[in-house]
């Protein structure tokens, strides 16, 4: 009779991995902060702030932002860049819709979901992937890839 010698490997394998990963805490809380950071920022670009929409993005260079074929790095880049293309009525009214929130550790999720913009006479919208990390300070958004 043959004896299966992956049997024994798959089994420690398995004890190992399941041994070495760490549970997320706690799902529901995770969804729920993210889900206020993103109502946050859709109440702050509303109000005509984008300051106050750019509180939950990473002050960091290492921030990324990406849309269409343009890579920026950096809160400073991305700051520079929403106050040249958006202002005053050229801001619209912002809302989000179709989000999915996926929880991957303790300290990572990202969200995906779709971004509208109305204006007077027009309406821009598209897709949006966003990761979050967990920061001293709280989540905030590590990478936002918007199209």
């Amino acid at each position: 009779m043959k004896k299966n010698v992956f049997l024994p490997v798959i089994a420690l394998l398995a004890v190992f991995i399941l041994s070495s990963s760490k549970p997320v805490q706690d799902t529901v809380k995770i969804n729920n902060e993210i889900q206020t950071i993103l109502y946050r920022q859709k109440e702050a670009w509303n109000k005509g702030n984008i300051e106050g929409f750019m509180e939950d993005y990473w002050n960091s260079k290492n921030l990324t932002f990406q849309s269409g074929n343009k890579r920026l790095y950096g809160w400073d880049a991305l700051l520079s860049r929403y106050k040249t293309n958006f202002s005053g009525e050229n801001m619209g009214k912002l809302d989000f819709t179709d989000i999915k929130i996926k929880v991957m550790s303790n300290s990572i999720a990202y969200v995906l979901g779709r971004w509208k913009l109305e204006f007077k006479d027009s309406t821009k919208q598209g897709l949006f992937t966003i990761i979050f990390q967990r920061k001293p300070e709280g989540w905030k958004i590590i990478h936002d890839h918007s199209s």
